[in-house]
């Protein structure tokens, strides 16, 4: 259990935080859901308790409430992410987090106690699919033809169970989640469908390039490079 903060990871969120201020004109207080998202792709998930730590020294989260509502958006974000990078990284994070809370900031509501995969949740996902796949979406969805375990997935589970859930996060901080944990994990199409379906939500291009940055960034601190990414521009025709 880590109970104080690293200076290494001081210095990279204060720089994460920064370059997301000054390379994009998203809401500022955004920056950390990318941050965890980010983390948890990355091979060393446990230390979204550093993030967690550098977040409650700041002014914005000295009392209980506001670290409860704090911690529902980082594990609504490490939830998300689970679709996008396995179960088990953002298993480690949120136990990370859970060992250094104090008792007082825990917060024990429970977004998904009577989901169901039934036909509100369909809609759900598929309207929220759609809205970043637009007239793509069939011939995506045609991917799955002779695999239709997958297309299934993607529709009640994906974007039904996980990603169209807004309890917690809005439409832009769930982009946030999963178009830094696909591209950290350095995955071609999806960081091309990702980019592309963010500017369909009416991210301005040079905030998403921002935004992958920000991301690139953090591959940099753990040694890695993301090469098989696009750029925002070389997608920029498809939108």
């Amino acid at each position: 259990m880590t109970t104080t903060l690293d200076p290494r990871y001081s210095q990279l969120f204060q720089t994460l935080e920064a370059q997301f201020r000054n390379t994009t004109t998203l809401p500022p207080e955004k920056w950390y859901i990318l941050a965890i998202s980010t983390l948890v792709s990355n091979p060393d998930p446990e230390r979204a308790d550093q993030l967690y730590l550098y977040l409650i020294s700041q002014a914005a989260y000295q009392t209980p409430s506001a670290r409860q509502s704090l911690v529902r958006r980082l594990r609504e974000a490490l939830f998300k992410s689970v679709i996008i990078v396995g179960v088990c990284k953002p298993l480690e994070a949120i136990f990370a987090i859970n060992a250094i809370e104090s008792p007082s900031d825990k917060d024990y509501t429970f977004t998904r106690e009577n989901w169901q995969c039934d036909e509100a949740n369909h809609a759900r996902g598929t309207a929220w699919l759609e809205k970043l796949y637009a007239r793509n979406t069939s011939s995506t969805m045609d991917l799955f033809a002779s695999h239709r375990d997958f297309g299934w997935l993607s529709r009640e589970i994906t974007y039904g169970l996980f990603l169209s859930d807004r309890d917690v996060l809005d439409d832009l901080d769930t982009q946030l989640v999963v178009l830094p944990a696909i591209m950290g994990q350095n995955l071609r199409l999806e960081s091309r469908w990702h980019i592309r379906g963010t500017r369909r939500l009416g991210v301005e291009k040079a905030d998403v390039e921002g935004v992958c940055e920000c991301v690139r960034l953090v591959a940099q601190f753990y040694g890695r490079v993301l090469d098989k990414v696009p750029s925002v521009e070389s997608v920029e025709g498809e939108v």
